[in-house]
């Protein structure tokens, strides 16, 4: 099974939206390897956006990004990180699909509520940064037989 990370950012704990982007999750099927509330540092937050910052935004984003704490959350399923990608929707709010929890929730391009790993890399990269290996959990879900195949389990 693939693992991916998803951060509930600023915005969306300030608006109560963390059980909302839970529950979508949920019932896709994805199953909760981790989760934790945590104050993301200048050392993480330099790391994270390391791609961004010689850009002219990066200060206000790691501004943004340490406002308050965020929950951070790994992720588990057959090919997790394209369909959490999918749930969450394009970056910008007010041009991400409906039904996607960006298109669904969010109007802006920088305050888009929510970060979902975008290769299997990048989610190796984001569990170190986020969690201590005793923090993600393997256990078999009650309903994996109910959301995949015994074909898809075993292949």
């Amino acid at each position: 099974m693939q693992k991916t990370v998803v951060l509930v950012k600023p915005d969306a704990l300030q608006r109560g939206l963390v059980g909302e982007i839970i529950g979508r999750f949920e019932k896709k099927g994805l199953k909760l390897a981790g989760i934790k509330m945590i104050k993301l540092t200048d050392a993480i937050l330099d790391e994270w956006y390391a791609h961004h910052k010689d850009k002219s935004f990066f200060p206000k984003l790691k501004e943004f990004m340490a406002w308050t704490p965020i929950v951070a959350m790994v992720w588990e399923g057959l090919e997790a990180i394209p369909a959490v990608r999918k749930i969450v929707g394009t970056t910008k709010g007010r041009e991400a699909e409906a039904g996607s929890i960006r298109g669904d929730l969010g109007m802006s391009g920088q305050q888009n509520l929510i970060h979902a790993s975008d290769s299997p890399e990048a989610a190796k990269k984001e569990i170190g940064l986020l969690f201590d290996e005793n923090e993600i959990f393997e256990y078999v879900s009650a309903t994996e037989c109910l959301i995949y195949t015994q074909e898809e389990l075993t292949s």
